[in-house]
């Protein structure tokens, strides 16, 4: 297989390498990059909405998997880059969390419940509207 990985034009050799989609080295780093997707999907969620052990999960996957795919037999390359950036995704969003936590602990408590007091009258307001807006569709 190794000497017909050599010849003949680049989508053969692409097709019969030792990686490639013939095989479960194409197909496994191929699938992963939905993970490295959903991460960087994960960037526009709201800090207190993130998962602390799926992330660690996540980027301890990357990182491990990353130095295992250096030392398999192919090296598998496209394994180490998907890897690589989900590592790199799951420690972006560890970082976000670690320094959204800070600020919680920064911030005053009386802060942290005046807003949380604001919070619940703007609902309570809401609410207030919505049983009038009840009654008068009620009287009709």
């Amino acid at each position: 297989m190794a000497a017909a990985a050599q010849t003949g034009t680049t989508f053969q050799r692409f097709l019969n390498h030792p990686a490639g989609p013939k095989t479960i080295h194409f197909w496994a780093p191929a699938m992963k990059w939905g993970l490295v997707i959903a991460g960087l999907s994960d960037l526009q969620r709201p800090v207190e909405k993130l998962s602390v052990t799926q992330t660690v999960a996540l980027a301890a996957t990357g990182v491990i998997w990353s130095r295992y795919s250096l030392v398999i037999v192919p090296k598998n390359w496209a394994l180490f880059s998907v890897n690589m950036f989900l590592g790199a995704t799951g420690l972006y969003q560890l970082g976000r969390i670690y320094n959204y936590k800070q600020a919680l602990k920064e911030a005053p408590v009386t802060t942290r419940a005046t807003e949380l007091a604001q919070d619940a009258k703007e609902k309570a307001v809401q609410v207030k509207e919505a049983v009038k807006t009840e009654i008068k569709e009620l009287k009709k």
